[in-house]
Order: C-alpha cells, then sequence, then structure tokens
C-alpha cells in the first residue's frame, strides 16, 4: 500500500552532479526537510544530457552521496521535438510541477535561481489554478549570485526591459523571497531601481519591502566531525600531509581569481616547501593549467578535478591555508562564499580572500582580507599566514568555526521555513512535528 502523502516540499534547482554551492544547498535543506515534519521532498532539476551538453562543470556521478529515503530527484524529460528550438526542458520541468501542484497535497516550492526556476514556477502555478484543480501551495523564491550578475544586472545595462521585467515580476510574484546575503538583495533592488526610473515600474520598492535574506544551508556535521586519522589517510592517496598545501577549493574560473593565486602563490617565500591545490573544475580550467604550468612554482602545483564530497572536508582540514582571491566580473560576483564557510568550520589553515560580493557576510572578521586582482597582497598574506604562531592559527580556528555554525543547515532551515504563511499547508506541517 502507497503511503499517504500529507505534506511535500519541492525544490527547483541545478542540483547534483553540478558542481555549485546551491546544488549541496538544496540537499541540505532536503535532507532537514525530511526530518522536519515533510512526508516527502521532491528535487526537480535537468536531465543529464542537458546538463552534460550545457558545460557546466560537473561532479563524477560515482563520488555523489546518496540521498535519504523520502527525498526523490526527478529529471523530466523534454517536451516536443527538433522543430521546437528551446524551451523543450523548460516545458517539462513546468509540466512536472503543475502535476505536482494539482494532486491535492499540501506543497511548499522553494525555487534556487530566479532564472529558469522561479520563473517555471511563476508559470507552473498559474497553470495548476487554470486547471479548476484544488491547489494548495507556498512558493518560495531565493535568488542566487547567477541571478544578479547574469540575468538581473545584465538585462538593465543592456537596456532588455521586458527580460528584467519579467524576472523581476516573477520573483514578486512568488509568497516569499529571500536572497543569499544583503550584498544580493541590494543589487536586485539597486538594478531594479534603474528599471524603475527609465520606465516607470516600481520593481525597487517592492523588493526592498519583500526580499528577505536566507544565507545558504551548510552541513556543518560533515566538516564538524572530521576525523584526524581518516584526513591523513585521504590526504596520503593524493601524496599530501597535513599543512603541505596551500588548497584552493571552488569552481575554477576568472572570477575566483585562480591567476592570481597562481602567481601569488609562486612569489611566496614562506610557501616555497609547499604544493598549491587546485581543486575544482569549469571551462576555463584549461587556461589555467597553462598558466600553472608556466609559472616558476609549476612542479608545485596541481589540479584536481575528481574530489568528492566525501573527500573535500579532509582536504580543507589538512591545508595550510585556504585562499580564495574572488573578484568581482562581468558574468559573475561572489553573492555569498559557501566553500569559504565549509573551510571555516573543517577548521585547518586561515583563510585568505577578498571583501568582493557577499563575502564579507560569509566570513566576518575571522579571514584574512586583500585586495582583489592582487598577486602581491596575495604573497603577502600567505606570508604573515603561513608564520603565523600555532597558537594564533589556533585561535583564528576557533573564532571562524564559531562564527560559521550560523549557517549550519538546521539553522538556516528553521530560519527560511518560519516565513511560511499560517495557511492550511502551515496548519497540517505543524501538527506533523
Amino acid at each position: 500500500m502507497t503511503p499517504r502523502i500529507d505534506s511535500r516540499l519541492v525544490i527547483v534547482v541545478r542540483a547534483d552532479p553540478v558542481v555549485c554551492g546551491h546544488s549541496g544547498e538544496a540537499r541540505n535543506l532536503a535532507e532537514v526537510a525530511i526530518t522536519r515534519g515533510f512526508d516527502e521532498v521532491r528535487i526537480v532539476t535537468w536531465p543529464l544530457d542537458r546538463l552534460r551538453e550545457t558545460g557546466l562543470p560537473l561532479k563524477p556521478l560515482e563520488t555523489l552521496t546518496p540521498y535519504s529515503p523520502g527525498i526523490f530527484v526527478e529529471r523530466p524529460e523534454p517536451v516536443g521535438g527538433y522543430k521546437i528550438p528551446d524551451g523543450r526542458y523548460q516545458a517539462g520541468i513546468v509540466g512536472r510541477l503543475v502535476e505536482l501542484f494539482t494532486d491535492g497535497v499540501p506543497t511548499v516550492c522553494l525555487s534556487l535561481y530566479l532564472s529558469p526556476h522561479t520563473l517555471a514556477v511563476s508559470e507552473a502555478v498559474r497553470v495548476a489554478h487554470a486547471t479548476g484543480l484544488p491547489v494548495n501551495v507556498t512558493t518560495i523564491a531565493e535568488a542566487v549570485g547567477s541571478d544578479v550578475t547574469e540575468v538581473v544586472r545584465a538585462s538593465v545595462e543592456s537596456g532588455n526591459f521586458g527580460a528584467a521585467a519579467h524576472i523581476l515580476a516573477s520573483y514578486l510574484d512568488q509568497d516569499h523571497c529571500v536572497a543569499v546575503s544583503q550584498y544580493t538583495k541590494d543589487v536586485i533592488v539597486e538594478s531594479a531601481a534603474e528599471i524603475d526610473a527609465r520606465h516607470g515600474t516600481s520593481f525597487a520598492s517592492q523588493c526592498e519591502e519583500r526580499v528577505g535574506i536566507s544565507y545558504p544551508a551548510v552541513d556543518a556535521s560533515a566538516f564538524l566531525t572530521i576525523d584526524a586519522a581518516d584526513t591523513d589517510a585521504w590526504l596520503a592517496e593524493r601524496g599530501l600531509t597535513r599543512g603541505s598545501f596551500v588548497l584552493f577549493l571552488s569552481r575554477v574560473n576568472a572570477a575566483k581569481g585562480v591567476d592570481d593565486l597562481i602567481h601569488g602563490f609562486a612569489r611566496s617565500e614562506a610557501a616555497r616547501e609547499l604544493t598549491l591545490v587546485i581543486a575544482g573544475n569549469g571551462p576555463e580550467a584549461p587556461l589555467f593549467r597553462a598558466i600553472a604550468a608556466s609559472s616558476p612554482a609549476a612542479d608545485r602545483i596541481v589540479f584536481l578535478d575528481d574530489v568528492s564530497d566525501e573527500e573535500k572536508p579532509h582536504l580543507m582540514a589538512g591545508c595550510a591555508s585556504y585562499v580564495l582571491p574572488s573578484k568581482p566580473r562581468p558574468e559573475f560576483t561572489e553573492t555569498f562564499g559557501i566553500a569559504l564557510v565549509e573551510k571555516m568550520l573543517a577548521g585547518g589553515g586561515p583563510v585568505i580572500t577578498t571583501d568582493t560580493g557577499g563575502i564579507p557576510e560569509a566570513v566576518g572578521d575571522t579571514a584574512m582580507i586583500i585586495p582583489e586582482s592582487d598577486p602581491a597582497a596575495i604573497t603577502a598574506a600567505l606570508n604573515a599566514a603561513l608564520s603565523a604562531p600555532s597558537s594564533l592559527v589556533a585561535s583564528w580556528e576557533r573564532e571562524a568555526r564559531e562564527y560559521a555554525l550560523q549557517f549550519d543547515r538546521i539553522n538556516v532551515y528553521e530560519r527560511l521555513f518560519a516565513r511560511v504563511n499560517s495557511g492550511t499547508f502551515a496548519r497540517a506541517y505543524a501538527a506533523r512535528r
């Protein structure tokens, strides 16, 4: 007999195997939800072949951690044939959401990324109501980094009013609107204000009033329960030892400052006996491999593109220093810094980063902050970090971990779902807790 489903959470996101902090965030929120009264969680995402076609950096499938029972990943197939040049996959997602919204189960739907996911949710809710069937869905839209840099701000800068209006109107059409940082909200409001000034709309005031802050959810337990012997074993498999390397672990692209790090590391006197480990993947990885190959430190720079979720905390815990020298670029600005929080939870050496975008919200005053696009500053910071007394490093580590605990997935989940309004769903949800 099929168990009765009285409550459901739907998350629409670029999920695993995409290398993205928000795919991890979706997993973390799903895992908490299944322990907080939801009967099931449905993660609605994209078919694997489509993800491969996009060129997005992907984790090896064999490294993915299984989801808990009750969490289901759905990858709707495209709708239509070759005569439809685009929108086929979007149609598949919208169609599946309509089915989920009209089957009688009280549902909360969270979309991460306004484009295309919130757009799909907005359309699915409209269609669901048009069917005449009972609909009980509460929607939450979370604006993340690429929403700001690649969609909203880009549309404003190009004078593309229609595209910007489509995004902002769909965002505000949701029951609850949140952004991953105050920085993200500020940029959305600023961009909306530019649209308002040109076209007489009122998006900015609505965004200012309605958009709250919901920081990304991190599974702190994965980083707080690291066994030292396991770390040594993981490092040994890579030919590393604790404290023998400087770590970069994030998406490998120009906005992350990988080139600056390579140049700054090569000049660091304190790092002359250390290895630089660049862990991650991305379409620009070949460019940075070429830069590293021509560096004076070429024989001390290694690239890892197959790091699993299980291995990641051990690399972070074992490094002498973690460096993420992000810088603003037209295509991307760091709007939070999930990897920074993970590193702060894991321990290990000091964090060196910039104050780009939302990074200050992620690290507080627990990291060494350097200017953007400044290899010499990276050199100086590495020299200082790697020469610091062990007692001072231990103090930095404690302060960083304490600050980062606010982003644990349980804390983030409880704050986010406190926003769910007191409708039929909320009463049923509360009764089951």
